[in-house]
Formats: structure tokens, C-alpha cells, sequence
């Protein structure tokens, strides 16, 4: 199954290029489900049919659902909840406070991971199109198996008064396997099966990363409107999304002003888009730009969103990998002796030393080869590090940032 992730800005039109998209995955004769995790759900709207908590058949090969958050707490965490919520009940608690407590923060939001990994292990779909949350919803979406850790080490020694600390997901799971007598009796005199159930949670949560971080199994989509505020908030989600290890393959520019308006009233709104397109191939370097017009009309049921994905896509396959090179990496630098904290690795071909110059603000680093410019957005880890050096190998260019009391600390 291939699964393509569509993020970016508030109302630059995720959700009709992921029903345009998705429809046409299915009139080329894949099993297509589209799936919106945003809280505001909007799908249904865009391809004017009713659309439930769990897949609706459209039409043939094309399904549609939107992620109901309690819904989904429901199916995934009902058991595990409700055993949990009774420990603390027990304990002097609120039935209230219980419950609340007993929820994974990002859990309700992120129920959506645990859909995504149904369907990629039931293969019940050839292609799943994700009408994802505006950005920063969709990265703390995309980091929730890292927040489940530190939720699972306090939880677990809060009701279950383990030993140790529970480093890891797999470490849980190891618990179990291993074999451990006292620690199983002690899980199965209360309700081992709700153990079973959260050791499974955790396990699932642990594939669907493995699994959007596969390149060849996952990409993700950027959307934007050619304006300068919605492509710098872009550069930071492409910055954060390599952070993780999500790999990004395309950028689709939405509501291009079309050449056929000619109205002089819209003379500088062109211009001003002319430079933003142009700005967006220097931030973004060799992913692959697609562009869909403003139309006249709203891109709402079939015959709009065949005409959105017309023009976005051409004869092209959506569901196909558009890029599978690397445009940007961050790497973390783990030998204690290393003076550098972090590593941004960028692809400069076979430029030369003299034809690359390196420029640095607080938050942004433009990078010329020759004639071409690279604006890279940074994550605020970088922001207050700076720069030990910047190195030219392996076809890469190399920058090292450090931490400066570290470095006079090493003098």
C-alpha cells in the first residue's frame, strides 16, 4: 500500500487535493481510501456525500472516512482506559480526574496513526490519501510515539510499580516475552488482557513511524498558496518533517493566478505570485513543483476535483514516488567528544569550494551555488547554536553547529 500524507497551512486547500487526488487513484484502478484526521472536518463537504467514522464506499474503488476522535479512543484504548481509570479510582482519585488522567496526551488526535496501520496491515486498500491537520497539528501528530514513551514509563510505574523504568515500546514488550513470572502475575491478577491491550497500543504505534518513515511506503506532500507567509511556515514543516525522518516528495501549489486573467486590476497580485513560485524552487530545491489554478468556480464533487486533478497532476500517477533523493538532512551528532551538537547535510552536486557561500540569520541559512540560491528554514533546536564549520564531501555540503559554552567549555 502506498500512503500519501497532503499538510500545510490552514486553508491553502488540503482537503480538495486529497479528494481530487484520491479520485483519481480510483479511475486509474486502485483501491483508494481517503481519510481526514483534522478535527474540523471538511472531506465530506468537498466531495459533497456523507462521510462516517469508518470507510463509506463512494464509488468504485474510491472509500472515504473522517477520523471521529472519540470514535477511535473507543475502539483502540476503551479497555486499557477503563481498567487504568479504576486503579486510580481506588487510590483516593476522581472518577473524573481517573479518566483524564488515563488518556495519552495527543492520543485522541493521533487515533488516526492506529487507522493508518490497520490498513496497511490488512492490505485492504492499494492507496490510503491522508487529508492531514494544518502543520502543527500534523507534527505533534507525527511525534506522538515519542510522547507515548515518556507516558508509558510514568504510567506503568504509577499503577503497576515497576522496578525500572520502561526506556522503550520494545522494552514493554520484552517484559512479556521474557518471561518474567512475577511481573506477568502481578499484571494478570488485575487484567491481563488490558496489559495485552496497551503492550499491542504501544507495539502499533512503534510499526505506523517505521511505517510512514519508509520512503518507499510513505511520502508526504506539501501544499501551499504562492504567498510568502504560507511558504515560510512550509519551509519549517519540510525542516521539522526531515527532523523526524518523513520523507517529503512534492510541493503542490495551489490557486496560481492562470495567464487567461488578463484584468489589469490583477497585474501586481501576478507579479507578486511570479516571485513567490519563484521563491518556492529556491526554498525547496529539487522537489518536484506541481501547480493547479484558481478556478472560477469552488473544486467541490467529482466533476470539480476531475478538473483540480487534471491540472495537478496531467497523466501523471499520483500515487507514484515523485522524488527519491534527499533534498535536506539534520543528523544529531551522539559521540560525547564531538564539539558539533547537530549536522545539516545538504546535496550541492559537484560544486566546487568556491562556488558555494553560506549565509546565516537566526533562523534561516541561504546557501548559493554559482548563480542558485537555498533558503532552509531551522528548527528552533538550531536557533541558538551556531556554526563550528561548514565542509564540502561526499557531494554534500556539511554545516556543524555547536553549542557555544560547550565549545569555550572544550578551550
Amino acid at each position: 500500500m502506498r500512503v500519501i500524507v497532503h499538510t500545510g497551512k490552514g486553508g491553502v486547500g488540503k482537503t480538495s487535493i486529497s479528494a481530487a487526488t484520491a479520485l483519481r487513484c480510483a479511475e486509474m484502478g486502485m483501491k483508494t481510501l481517503v481519510i481526514s484526521t483534522d478535527t474540523a472536518h471538511s472531506l465530506a463537504d468537498s466531495l459533497e456525500v456523507e462521510v462516517g467514522p469508518e470507510p463509506v464506499e463512494l464509488m468504485t474503488n474510491l472509500w472515504a472516512q473522517e477520523i471521529d476522535a472519540r470514535y477511535s479512543m473507543d475502539k483502540y484504548w476503551g479497555k486499557i482506559q477503563t481498567y487504568l481509570s479504576a486503579v486510580f479510582s481506588r487510590q483516593g482519585a476522581h472518577d473524573i480526574v481517573a479518566e483524564e488522567v488515563t488518556i495519552i496526551p495527543g492520543l485522541e488526535e493521533g487515533a488516526s496513526l492506529l487507522w493508518i496501520n490497520e490498513y496497511f496491515k490488512t492490505s485492504d486498500f492499494d492507496v490510503l490519501i491522508v487529508d492531514a491537520a494544518p502543520t502543527a497539528e500534523t507534527i505533534r501528530l507525527l511525534s506522538l510515539p515519542d510522547v507515548t514513551r515518556w507516558w508509558l514509563e510514568r504510567i506503568m510505574r504509577l499503577t503497576r510499580g515497576f522496578k525500572s523504568v520502561v526506556d522503550t515500546v520494545k522494552g514493554v514488550r520484552n517484559v512479556f516475552r521474557r518471561g518474567d513470572k512475577e511481573t506477568i502475575e502481578r499484571v494478570q491478577t488485575d487484567d491481563g488482557d488490558a496489559w495485552d491491550q496497551v503492550v499491542a497500543l504501544f507495539d502499533m504505534l512503534e510499526d505506523v513511524r517505521e511505517l510512514l518513515t519508509n520512503p518507499e511506503i510513505a511520502s508526504m506532500r506539501l501544499v501551499v498558496n504562492p504567498e510568502k507567509m504560507v511558504i515560510k511556515e512550509t519551509q519549517r514543516t519540510y525542516t521539522y518533517l526531515n527532523l523526524y525522518g518523513y520523507a517529503t516528495d512534492a510541493i503542490l501549489v495551489n490557486r496560481v493566478l492562470p495567464d487567461e486573467i488578463t484584468d489589469p486590476y490583477f497585474d501586481a497580485w501576478k507579479k507578486r505570485q511570479k516571485e513567490n513560485l519563484q521563491f518556492v524552487k529556491e526554498a525547496f530545491g529539487q522537489l518536484p513543483m506541481l501547480q493547479a489554478p484558481l478556478f472560477g468556480e469552488e473544486m467541490g464533487g467529482l466533476d470539480g476535483l476531475r478538473k483540480l486533478a487534471d491540472a495537478l497532476y496531467g497523466d501523471q500517477n499520483p500515487s507514484e514516488r515523485m522524488f527519491d533523493g534527499v533534498v535536506h538532512e539534520i543528523v544529531k551528532v551522539e559521540d560525547e567528544d564531538e564539539e558539533a551538537a547537530y549536522i545539516l547535510r545538504v546535496p550541492v552536486g559537484f560544486a566546487a569550494k568556491g562556488e558555494v557561500d553560506l549565509y546565516r540569520s537566526s533562523d534561516e541559512i541561504t546557501l548559493r551555488v554559482g548563480p542558485y540560491r537555498r533558503n532552509i528554514v531551522l528548527p528552533p533546536v538550531l536557533h541558538k547554536l551556531e556554526i563550528a564549520d561548514a565542509k564540502l564531501a561526499d557531494s554534500n555540503l556539511n554545516i556543524r553547529f555547536f553549542e557555544p559554552e560547550a565549545k569555550n567549555g572544550a578551550k
